[in-house]
């Protein structure tokens, strides 16, 4: 099991008797019989495809 903090309930059906299974991040919930991966994807808002970034200083001027 990985260093990282365990969910405290199944995002299907919101039970909390889930049990870590092989693979990073992965969880079986023994209420709804559903396993699921958590992800972390990064931080902020995302950006939408084609969108221009964000702009600097030296481009506004």
């Amino acid at each position: 099991m990985s260093g990282r903090a365990a969910p405290f309930y199944c995002p299907y059906c919101g039970e909390e008797r889930l049990e870590p299974r092989a693979g990073e991040g992965a969880w079986f919930c023994r209420d709804c019989v559903r396993s699921f991966q958590l992800k972390f994807l990064g931080v902020g808002a995302p950006r939408e495809a084609g969108a221009p970034g964000p702009q600097s200083e030296e481009s506004s001027s």
